[in-house]
């Protein structure tokens, strides 16, 4: 299975209120792809575990520009409180080189179990 981090976005992926999220690349996914969303995947320190919180599957996978976000779609990366703008100057602050025309992949996904404990960390 393939992994995914989400340390930007753990909690929310805890609480099973994140069911999109936007990257810089994953340009090959495909819907129906399982993923393993962890919390850090690449960079870690030698003897860092890594965190597994949860299987998901992807149901869609599209690319557009992240100023074409809408209202609804703030509220399924986790983030109800804050608008399109708001969201949009968080991603291009924690994406080097982002701006609100550059195209990113949007993934939706579904959670494999609805249970929200959090999985052992291995």
């Amino acid at each position: 299975m393939r992994l995914m981090s989400v340390s930007l976005t753990e909690d929310q992926v805890r609480a099973r209120t994140k069911t999109v999220t936007r990257r810089m690349g994953w340009l090959a996914l495909k819907p129906g792809t399982q993923l393993t969303l962890c919390r850090k995947v690449m960079g870690r320190r030698k003897g860092e575990p890594l965190v597994r919180i949860v299987d998901v599957v992807v149901e869609d996978v599209r690319r557009e520009r992240l100023a074409l976000i809408t209202a609804e779609d703030v509220r399924a990366e986790g983030f109800p409180d804050w608008t399109p703008d708001e969201f949009i100057a968080f991603f291009c602050r924690s994406h080097r080189g982002c701006t609100p025309e550059t195209t990113v992949t949007r993934i939706q996904w579904r959670y494999l179990t609805d249970d929200t404990t959090p999985t052992k960390e291995n």
